[in-house]
């Protein structure tokens, strides 16, 4: 939910277009290509952004990938697609300590951001999920309801139940793949997450069943931030938010934290393709699912339209973005070359 970088955007970079924006490229070395679709889906507004970069930092050719979905304007969103990257290579760890690299890069993003809106009456905040390619490694890392999905392949000896599809010949495996999610979700209702917000002095409840208490704890305090936002039908932070981590999100500050779960994946023969996606796609495409289109389709660009166009027929309500990176050094892609 936002704007972002196209050729069909104007001179603000707002899209206008209720056509989907689409790209991709090709890494420097060779070693990866991506594509991406965005689309405003149902929504009146768009408040999603994506980034797709590739940058030499130290002699390495290094990918990095990011889909931003914006609540309450695009403020944060935009600020996060412009910012978070550049603070990331330019930390002085980036290559040797690559993981707190990262989690520097997002609280110092997201302060930057809160120091931007002093002047600001209503909040905004935004997810992040993004992907960086250093070498032989994937790092994702993930604030937020945007979600990360890999995909891996192989041969040999499998256990039917623990893998998505299998290829028979003859009745015979001889290969099969699988899908990863290496993202978390992070929803108020989930047991770590409730047991945080409460320990800090908040409090997670069910939106549309407001006590007396909390009618005066959202008109009172909040009044400001909620003012059009209380959505029945999930869980919320203070009855508000329905994610419980992400940038922005100043009046919930204390709560709704910017702090990452960072996960390492080995860049490897089985590893052949990674999705990036706002909420748009995931609430009505499972992992399995978004692996199993993008399977058999070798452009990124054209993978991630087709992740786009499924999510709209299945009648996505919300934005929709997605960002496919697919692994030219894999086993699959090597044996279809």
């Amino acid at each position: 939910m936002g704007y972002f970088n196209s050729a069909l955007a104007n001179s603000s970079g707002v899209n206008t277009f209720d056509s989907p924006v689409c790209g991709g490229g090709l890494s420097h070395n060779g070693k990866f290509s991506y594509g991406y679709a965005s689309s405003v889906g149902k929504r009146s507004a768009m408040e999603d952004f994506y980034e797709t970069r590739i940058d030499g930092v130290d002699g390495e050719i290094v990918g990095l990938f990011g889909v931003f979905d914006g609540h309450g304007g695009v403020r944060a969103a935009e600020y996060v697609k412009q910012h978070l990257f550049s603070n990331l290579i330019n930390h002085p760890k980036f290559i040797s300590d690559t993981k707190s690299a990262i989690a520097d890069a997002y609280n110092h993003t997201d302060s930057e951001f809160l120091r931007s809106e002093s002047n600001q009456s209503r909040d905004a905040g935004s997810t992040a999920s993004t992907a960086i390619l250093v070498g032989d490694r994937l790092l994702v890392a993930n604030v937020g309801d945007s979600r990360a999905v890999i995909c891996r392949g192989g041969n040999g000896e499998i256990t039917l139940l623990q893998h998505d599809f299998v290829f028979l010949i003859d009745n015979r495996i001889f290969g099969y793949y699988y899908s990863i999610a290496v993202s978390r979700d992070h929803k108020p209702d989930q047991t770590d997450e409730r047991q945080r917000i409460e320990d800090a002095g908040g409090f997670v409840m069910w939106a549309g069943n407001f006590d007396l208490r909390t009618k005066i704890f959202i008109t009172v305090v909040l009044s400001l931030y909620v003012l059009g936002r209380c959505y029945a039908g999930t869980w919320r932070v203070g009855g508000v938010l329905a994610v419980s981590r992400a940038f922005g999100d100043r009046l919930l500050k204390q709560y709704v934290v910017a702090d990452p779960e960072i996960q390492e994946e080995v860049v490897d023969g089985s590893l052949e393709f990674l999705i990036l996606a706002s909420d748009g796609l995931w609430d009505v495409v499972s992992n399995e699912e978004a692996v199993a289109m993008v399977k058999p389709i070798d452009n990124p660009e054209q993978a991630a339209k087709s992740l786009l166009q499924e999510a709209s027929q299945r009648g996505s309500a919300d934005n929709i973005t997605c960002v496919v990176v697919r692994f030219l050094g894999s086993s699959s892609n090597v044996e279809e070359q």
